[in-house]
């Protein structure tokens, strides 16, 4: 079931404070009934987790919906990649050498989509991203070397951390790169992420409430 009352009220709120921040509705393991009802609500950005879950849900809705723009917001094997390209317009996981190699071979595939680097700001062992202090040379290797459309940085910050200290670890990563957006917040964070003036926030359970 789709919240639309909580998915306007934080839309409202981006408008009144003039702010560009666009929502992404993250409707992985929720139903494809989930996704129409949200996209009468006026919804046209989606997050999806997993390559094959996506294509179940949005191939045709895609194809009749033009409008709809899938981000994929989960980690990426290099046998998905390709197909992955066809389906997704925004990437926001790529965080190796391996994937980015894979994705320089479909360069032509690639004209019009956008990818984020993603940064594993607390170097937690358990969760995808290069590390803060290779952002650099990994960003030099992804845009003069493989060529890629590289437009931002990604994080998810630490479960029991002050998610506003990786944010701006984030945003300070950013501006020594010469970066402007950032791929911040979620349904728990998503409020103190605002304060940072993200491209995009993440949104599942505040929108689609708990996953299946």
């Amino acid at each position: 079931m789709f919240n639309t009352k909580k998915f306007n009220e934080i839309n409202s709120f981006l408008k009144k404070s003039n702010n560009s921040t666009k929502i992404i509705a993250i409707s992985k393991n929720h139903p494809k009934e989930s996704v129409l009802e949200a996209i009468n609500s006026g919804v046209y950005i989606f997050g999806e987790n997993r390559v094959q879950e996506a294509q179940d849900k949005f191939q045709s809705i895609k194809q009749n919906n033009p409008k709809i723009e899938l981000h994929l917001t989960g980690p990426l094997q290099s046998n998905k990649v390709k197909t992955a390209i066809a389906l997704f317009d925004v990437f926001h996981t790529l965080d190796r050498e391996k994937i980015a190699r894979e994705f320089a071979k479909y360069s032509e595939l690639l004209v019009n989509k956008k990818i984020f680097l993603q940064v594993n700001t607390g170097k937690e062992r358990t969760k995808s991203g290069i590390f803060p202090e290779d952002t650099k040379d990994f960003l030099f290797f992804l845009r003069q070397e493989m060529k890629l459309p590289i437009i931002g940085l990604m994080c998810i910050p630490p479960i029991d951390d002050d998610p506003v200290y990786h944010f701006n670890k984030l945003k300070l990563l950013a501006n020594e790169n010469k970066i402007d957006e950032l791929s911040i917040g979620m349904s728990d964070d998503y409020e103190k992420a605002l304060q940072f003036n993200p491209s995009y926030i993440r949104l599942g359970t505040i929108l689609f409430g708990k996953r299946l």
